[in-house]
């Protein structure tokens, strides 16, 4: 066998192996759904370039170019990052440089590398909303919105650039990567302007669904909340919200919406925008979301995961191969005339499939 008939072996592995991963994690689609596993890879079957480029402000002038980069990407290494900066690295303005190199403000760099295949995440969604100047999707769960360690190709922000061209509509809002539902993009640097600000002003207002474990009553959770540190009681600081007094305001409406054994599915309005308010809020209530990783299962649980992926014994645990939690309704000033546009998503298919077929509790639920 040559090198080249193993290398296609590894490869033909390596396909089957994510293929079987995609099939775990969204069971509910189709066999043929665009799950991004060859997104990596040109017309030709060869990874694609990809190019992220940094631009030095005034806070990092002076700064050695190996601590800057540090700053911008702190997750690399010391050898990586030598790695990149010999490799590559270049500079818009072409002079040579070394990891001792002084940046200064306005400096431009771009650090291009071959893509690497990523984690399977559906790629196709619907338009909820479609005018000139903004676009609403439905996201689904499991695409994150924006690129990251692991993901490139396979987020929303690239989808978008493929399904409307550059340049592509402006996410205004973010989601998590395994909450689905409506999702807010402009299509204008002016309504851009328009629907971040109504967001950031506050003149936006949600509603999610969400399935959770038990019985609950008509609610309206007003806890504080903060970012956990290393002295709170968690395997996970810096992760983790968590309820605290002296916390930051943090109010959630609660509506049951249907039961189904021993679950509900309630409808949520946060009154605050808090991160992770809805997960945090409804687990300290003692009805924490099905399917959720960080806030039901505990520390350990989470971590299994991060470290293992979707087990067949977590798959049990969870129930649910993502959270369900389902950002259902926006309503957000019209960018051109200000009027309310409401835009609904409607409940996925697999979560109307728990809710009809629940499945029995745990025994520690």
């Amino acid at each position: 066998m040559t090198d080249d008939d193993e290398r296609d072996d590894d490869l033909t592995a390596e396909v089957a192996d994510r293929a079987a991963e995609a099939r775990r994690l969204y069971p509910w689609l189709p066999d043929d759904a665009d799950l991004g596993l060859d997104a990596h890879l040109d017309a030709a079957g060869a990874p694609r370039i990809v190019a992220r480029r940094f631009e030095v402000g005034l806070d990092h002038a002076g700064w050695r170019l190996d601590h800057y980069l540090k700053a911008m990407i702190p997750r690399l290494s010391r050898t990586r990052l030598q790695a990149i900066i010999e490799g590559q690295l270049t500079r818009g303005s072409g002079r040579p440089f070394k990891p001792a190199t002084a940046v200064a403000a306005g400096d431009e760099f771009v650090l291009r590398r071959a893509a690497r295949a990523e984690p399977p995440c559906p790629r196709t969604f619907e338009i909820l909303a479609d005018e000139p100047t903004f676009v609403v999707v439905d996201k689904p769960a499991g695409l994150p919105v924006h690129a990251s360690a692991k993901f490139y190709f396979n987020t929303l922000t690239r989808v978008l650039a493929e399904r409307f061209g550059e340049p592509a509509p402006q996410i205004c809002h973010r989601l998590d990567r395994e909450t689905s539902g409506a999702l807010v993009c402009a299509r204008t640097r002016e309504a851009a302007a328009v629907i971040k600000g109504a967001f950031a002003a506050k003149r936006v207002r949600k509603a999610y669904l969400a399935i959770v474990h038990g019985a609950p009553d008509d609610q309206t959770i007003d806890v504080p909340l903060a970012l956990s540190g290393p002295d709170d009681a968690t395997s996970v600081p810096g992760i983790r919200m968590i309820p605290r007094a002296g916390g930051l305001p943090s109010e959630t409406k609660v509506t049951v919406v249907e039961r189904a054994g021993a679950y509900s599915l309630v409808r949520c309005e946060p009154i605050t925008g808090r991160q992770h308010q809805i997960r945090v809020h409804l687990a300290h209530a003692g009805f924490p979301i099905v399917g959720d990783k960080l806030y039901t299962h505990g520390d350990d649980a989470f971590r299994r995961f991060c470290d293992l992926g979707l087990t067949p014994e977590l798959a049990t645990l969870f129930q649910l191969p993502r959270h369900a939690l389902h950002a259902h309704e926006v309503i957000f000033p019209h960018p051109e005339h200000r009027a309310e546009v409401r835009v609904a998503a409607p409940l996925p298919a697999e979560l109307r499939t728990f809710l009809d077929h629940p499945p029995p509790p745990h025994d520690n639920e």
